[in-house]
């Protein structure tokens, strides 16, 4: 009987099977929500209320979808409408904001740099639900309550946008902006035509991230939109929230339709959000 020991191609072998295997539970483990999820949307009342776990809707039922997308009591589609013109529009501002002043913090030199800086990241500590009630004042004295603005602009101007933006800028090669600056461009010239190209994949990272985070908003909707037709997807259906009951399937439901741009964005922006988080976190 002939016996070896393993070899290291066996053992590489071995070692990539249980990395696989590791992974696939992980993966299963994560996914498992979201699986259950659009399985309760595809069940009947009753069978979303059962507490017996069912995988498999049984009997299957598109009843929930129907319903939430004809209800005049539940406007899902106008939900969907004012989320994705509120996401869009904060994501388009945090740039808009943030990158000017990261690229400032990043590149400039002048007095107090350090300060800003520190200052700026400090308030990243700054609990969000403290900032509501002054929010609330300013949105009201600017007369947004009940409007998109009021969802759009308030946490446009966060920490988060220029730290991470100026984690991104220290990492480009100075060169290029001092040969942009020996043909004559001024500064403007070398953040807008050098800068930014350049910073595409942070850029767009920053971009899902913000629209991610105001999708998903729901405590700052429900104190500034009051009106039924005003309301975001998350704070709409929270409306299917009664006090005696719940209704599952419509939730369900709900979910799964909020969930897809979510989904559909990050599959068309993987490529440039995996190369930004990776490059923006090689300096400091």
């Amino acid at each position: 009987m002939n016996l070896r020991s393993p070899g290291p191609r066996d053992t590489r072998g071995l070692r990539r099977a249980l990395l696989h295997l590791v992974l696939a539970l992980v993966a299963a483990l994560y996914l498992s929500p979201l699986v259950y999820m659009v399985s309760t949307s595809f069940k009947t009342r009753e069978g979303s209320g059962s507490t017996e776990p069912q995988w498999i809707p049984d009997p299957f039922s598109t009843g929930a979808y129907r319903e939430i997308l004809t209800s005049a009591d539940s406007p899902i589609l106008t939900w969907f409408a004012n989320s994705l013109i509120a996401a869009t529009g904060h994501a388009a501002l945090v740039l808009v904001t943030a990158a000017p002043a990261a690229y400032a913090l990043a590149r400039l030199r002048f007095r107090g740099r350090g300060a800003i800086f520190t200052t700026v990241v400090a308030t990243l500590f700054v609990p969000p639900v403290v900032l509501l009630i002054p929010n609330f004042l300013i949105v009201n004295e600017l007369a947004w309550v009940d409007s998109l603005p009021a969802v759009i602009v308030p946490a446009a101007a966060g920490a988060f946008g220029v730290f991470f933006l100026r984690q991104f800028f220290l990492t480009l090669p100075g060169e290029l902006e001092e040969a942009a600056e020996l043909d004559g461009c001024n500064r403007w010239q070398i953040f807008t035509a050098v800068v930014l190209p350049l910073a595409r994949p942070a850029l767009v990272t920053l971009f899902l991230l913000s629209f991610l985070t105001n999708w998903n908003d729901f405590l700052w909707p429900i104190y500034v939109l009051l009106s039924p037709d005003s309301l975001t997807l998350p704070a709409g259906l929270g409306n299917f929230q009664g006090a005696n009951s719940i209704r599952y399937d419509l939730l369900m439901a709900g979910a799964v339709i909020a969930s897809l741009p979510v989904i559909a964005l990050y599959l068309v922006a993987q490529r440039w959000v995996i190369e930004g988080i990776s490059r923006s976190g090689l300096k400091g």
